[in-house]
Formats: structure tokens, C-alpha cells, sequence
């Protein structure tokens, strides 16, 4: 796949290349100075490049492939209250104050070869379980995965930044077994403010390999459907994933950023056009194997190119039904995976597009395979945009062989980068303004524990002196007068929080800045003493260490 006054231009690329696809990025900058900065091409400093030693690996493995055990569990951890204490101890009272943070540790085709994230890689079936090991740690309140063909993204909300991105990429090296200090190479970490601007540019198709493609918003609409009812996909980070969905509907509907846009599908059509002799584009053998999302794109922009006859390798006939409907005047032959091999040895090119964990072709068995014609260039080409890989990297090694996978498409994109340099620009300024409003929901929820504590606290009292004043009454006072002493008793109240409760609120609607807002909240907290000994986040990870202490007893 922030200081407020903070911000920062960069242009970034695959590798920190400048040579290389560049897009325009604007974002606020987290934990820097706060003085105005420019910065080029860096997004965010390597804060976290500590050495940490990677774990055991437990049940649950997605490494080589993801495969998750159908029986696995989250497990518990040794975690004790001393080393929450030692936290204490060591870090003064920074942790006490310390506040949640969204943040994401990401890995993209800019920032990791496909070696590594095809075996970071989540099936979509396997986000819920991912979620639920996520926010086991004691760091992690809530979470969300986003795994596709250029990225995996992990998004969380952490109760303590440092310990957060320590226990997502711990966690991380666990699933892949890839060692930490490997994945410290490649990840990308950021936070809060810039963690919603990159959020938004993703949905946007900012972010992508090819500018505007669309495929990126379905499939951020993808993890809020799985994760719907999924403990852990909370308040915070699916509000943060259905704005998304939101900005990304407004950038395509209001700027150009779509108009001419390719996907990674189409960009792999045209990467074997350009590597096809010219006089072979209408007469190569086509093989298409998997007929889902990209596949179907795959045959729409084959038929584009001219091509009227291809095959199609799928599990089941029918989803090519459709397809054939809107596509007539082609030819589309489907066969089943048992003669997969027969197919490669009677096709010139092959697209692999399945979501399958397994390798489809090994440098075995593609040697085994008949030579192509020298009318084609004399060399099988196979354009591989599954991750994981469906063809073997060793195949490469074949002398009549070409092997292509997603890394490869820039070759493609490359073109035209000064008009999606423009058209990122376009959409900037909405997703700033888009930014910004979550942001403020966002910190208003800062304010909830303050106004349930100050209403209750009101409550406590209006009950007390209600029942003072009613045990001094006669008993058979009517029903109606006790109504209507009870209802006094909550108008005073509201109207006494009113005011105190406008100020606590943070919706944008205002002029009232954040750190306005969170000034009355400590001030309502000191007058009427709703603070405890022991902050809210410490609450939460002395609860988690509680209930993870109890499940190992048991």
C-alpha cells in the first residue's frame, strides 16, 4: 500500500527518487518544531528507527503466503503492572499526560519491493482476526487494515505513540516473519494530522501508482463494510475510514483527477503492448488467469487494444457472464484451473490477477512449457499485478521468458507527470479542508470524558437534594407536584451545564481553537475535582494487563 503550525511541501517517489513517479503532497508535519518548514522529499523523519529484536513467531502466520490458522488465537502476554510502573518511573509524568494518537505504519511501493509486501500481505477475509490480534496489545485501543497490491497500511489509535508503533511493527514481524530491523528499513510512520491528510490522498487516488485510479476508493469502502461489528473498529478510526470514503467521492466529482486516468490493471495491458512487437498486438495469444475485479479490467482494456479472442483461467464460469455481455464482439473462452498449464503453453502473454495465496507457475513448470513464436518477440511475457505473486521470481531466470509484476508499471505511468503533478494539486485543497473538519470531530471526543463526568457529577448532586427534599414532605404528596419538583430540579441543572458544556464542545461550528477548548476542560476538571489519580490511559492499559493477566491464569 501534528504541530498545528507545522507543515511541509514534499514531492515524493518510489525510493526517494526524484527521477521517478512524483506526486504533489502537502501535510502538517508531527513532532517537529513548530516553526514553518520546507521539505524536500522527506514526509516525515525516521523518529523510530530503533533496533528491536523480533519475537517468537506464534500461531498465527501469514508468512510465506499469510496463511492464518483457522484455530489460532490471540494470545496472551506476560505484561506485567512492573513494567508499567518502570514506564512511570522513567518517563516522569509525560505518560500520565500523553493523549491517544492516530497513527499508521504503512509499507507502499515506494517505501518496500514487492518481496516484502507480498509476505506483509492481509486477505481481506483475514481482517477481522487481524483487528481483534491488533487491539490485544496494550497499546492499541482501536484499528484497521488496508492491504492491497501496492500497500499495507495499518492504522490504529494508540494510547502511547512510541509503544504503539513498537507493538503494531513487533506484531508486524510476527504475521510475515520479516525481522523488525528489516521492516524498520521500509516502513512509514505516520501520525495523528498526517496520518488523515495520507488517508485522504489514498481514497483519492493521490497516493497511487496510477494517479486517480479508482480501485483504491472501493477498496477503502472495503474495510469499513468488513469491518462493521468488529470489536475494535471504533468511533475514531471508522469515522476516519467513512470520511475517507466521503473525500474521495468529492475529489473525483469536483476535480479532473480521474479524467484520463489509468488503473493498475490497464497499466499492465499496456506494459506488455509496449513490450509486444507492434505487428504481433493483434495477433498474440491472450491469457487471462483469475475473472475478479482486476481481471475483468484486464479483459475490458485487452478488448480496448483490439484483442477479440482470449482466454480466461477462473475457478468458476460464471462470473465471466457479465463480461461477455458487455463485451460481444469478444471472444472469451473460459477453461477451469486443472488445465491452467495447457493454457500457458498455447498463449503468448499472461496475466495473473488471482487473489490466491500459492504460486501458479514455478520455474519448473514453465520450463516445460512449448517457445512462443518468433512473430512475438520470441519470449512468453507474464504480467503478474497479484500480491502475493502468482509467478515464482525464480521463473525470471528463463531464458524465453519475461516477467513483470506490479513494481514494473511505472515504466507505464511515468508518462505525463507535469499534468498529474497539476491535477494532484487540484485536489489539495479540498483534502485540507476536508482534514480539517475531521480533525475538529475529532478533537472534540477529546472533551466526552469531561462532559459525562461534569453531567454526572451535576446528577449525583440534583438526586442527593431531591431526595433530601422529598423525604421532608408529607407521603402523600401527588404525583403531579413530584413531577413537577423533579423537573425543577433538572432545568436548573442543564441550564447551570449549558454554558460550561458550549465551551467544552469542538465542532468547527466557532471560533474557539482546540487549545481553548482543552483549557476549559482541565479548568472544569480542577473546580469540580473530576480528575483521578491515574489518567485515562492508564486506566485502559492497567484494565488490558487485568484481563490479559486473568486469561492466562485461566
Amino acid at each position: 500500500m501534528a504541530a498545528a503550525s507545522a507543515f511541509s511541501i514534499s514531492i515524493s517517489s518510489a525510493h526517494s527518487n526524484l527521477n521517478s513517479d512524483t506526486r504533489f503532497k502537502i501535510h502538517h508535519c508531527t513532532n517537529l518544531s513548530t516553526s514553518s518548514m520546507l521539505s524536500f522529499p522527506p514526509r516525515t523523519p525516521p523518529l523510530f528507527n530503533d533496533r528491536i529484536s523480533a519475537p517468537d513467531t506464534r500461531s498465527f502466520t501469514l508468512c510465506p503466503r499469510c496463511h492464518l490458522a483457522s484455530d489460532s488465537e490471540i494470545p496472551s502476554k506476560s505484561t506485567s503492572l512492573s513494567a508499567l510502573e518502570l514506564l512511570k518511573s522513567s518517563a516522569a509524568d509525560r505518560y500520565t499526560k500523553e493523549t491517544s494518537s492516530i497513527l499508521v505504519v504503512g509499507f507502499n511501493y515506494r517505501t518496500a519491493p514487492i518481496e516484502v509486501r507480498e509476505k506483509l500481505s492481509v486477505p481481506e477475509a483475514q481482517w477481522p482476526q487481524a483487528i481483534g490480534e491488533l487491539c490485544a496489545l496494550n497499546h492499541i485501543e482501536e484499528a484497521a487494515v488496508l492491504s492491497t497490491c501496492n500497500r499495507l497500511e495499518i492504522y490504529v489509535v494508540a494510547l502511547s505513540q512510541h509503544r504503539g508503533i513498537k507493538e503494531v511493527t513487533e506484531w508486524m514481524s510476527k504475521i510475515s516473519s520479516v525481522p523488525v530491523s528489516e521492516l524498520c528499513q521500509h516502513r512509514d510512520l505516520l501520525f495523528n494530522k498526517d496520518a488523515t491528510q495520507h488517508l485522504f490522498e489514498v481514497s483519492s487516488g493521490l497516493d497511487s501508482l496510477v494517479l486517480g485510479e479508482g480501485q483504491i476508493l472501493s477498496q477503502v469502502k472495503q474495510v469499513v463494510k468488513t469491518g462493521q461489528g468488529v470489536p475494535g473498529f471504533d468511533r475514531k478510526i471508522s469515522g476516519l475510514f467513512k470520511h475517507a470514503i466521503t473525500v474521495g467521492k468529492r475529489v473525483r466529482t469536483e476535480t479532473s483527477i480521474s479524467t484520463g486516468s489509468v488503473s493498475v490493471s490497464s497499466a499492465a495491458v499496456e506494459l506488455a503492448m509496449m513490450k509486444l512487437p507492434e505487428s504481433a498486438h493483434d495477433s498474440a495469444k491472450m491469457l487471462v488467469v483469475g475473472a475478479g475485479k482486476m481481471g475483468k479490467l484486464v479483459i475490458r482494456h485487452l478488448a480496448a487494444k483490439g484483442c477479440r479472442r482470449m482466454v480466461v483461467v477462473n475457478r468458476t464460469e460464471d462470473r465471466l457472464n457479465s463480461i461477455r455481455e458487455e463485451l460481444k464482439d469478444v471472444e472469451i473462452e473460459y477453461r477451469p484451473f486443472s488445465q491452467l498449464l495447457n493454457c500457458a503453453g498455447e498463449a503468448d502473454v499472461i496475466f495473473t490477477c488471482t487473489a490466491l495465496e500459492t504460486l501458479l507457475f514455478s520455474k519448473d513448470q514453465v520450463q516445460t512449457l512449448p517457445p512462443v513464436a518468433s512473430e512475438v518477440g520470441g519470449k512468453r511475457l507474464f504480467v503478474d499485478i497479484s500480491v502475493p505473486r502468482n509467478v515464482g521470481s525464480c521463473v525470471s531466470d528463463i531464458e524465453s521468458v519475461q516477467v513483470y509484476n506490479v513494481d514494473d508499471l511505472e515504466e507505464v505511468v511515468a508518462a505525463n507527470k507535469e499534468d498529474r503533478l497539476m491535477k494532484a494539486m487540484e485536489a489539495q485543497a479540498i483534502i485540507e479542508a476536508e482534514v480539517e473538519e475531521f480533525e475538529a470531530w475529532k478533537d472534540s471526543l477529546e472533551t466526552v470524558p469531561t462532559i459525562k463526568k461534569l453531567r454526572a457529577y451535576a446528577e449525583r448532586i440534583r438526586a442527593a437534594e431531591l431526595e433530601k427534599c422529598f423525604s421532608k414532605m408529607r407521603d402523600d404528596l401527588p404525583k403531579s407536584e413530584k413531577k413537577a419538583i423533579y423537573d425543577l430540579s433538572m432545568g436548573i441543572v442543564n441550564k447551570l451545564l449549558h454554558g460550561p458544556m458550549q465551551h467544552l464542545r469542538c465542532d468547527g461550528t466557532d471560533n474557539r481553537g482546540l487549545n481553548e477548548i482543552l483549557e476549559n476542560m482541565h479548568a472544569l476538571n480542577r473546580i469540580f475535582s473530576l480528575d483521578t489519580e491515574i489518567s485515562v490511559l492508564e486506566q485502559k492499559v492497567r484494565a488490558k494487563v487485568k484481563q490479559q493477566n486473568k486469561q492466562a491464569g485461566s
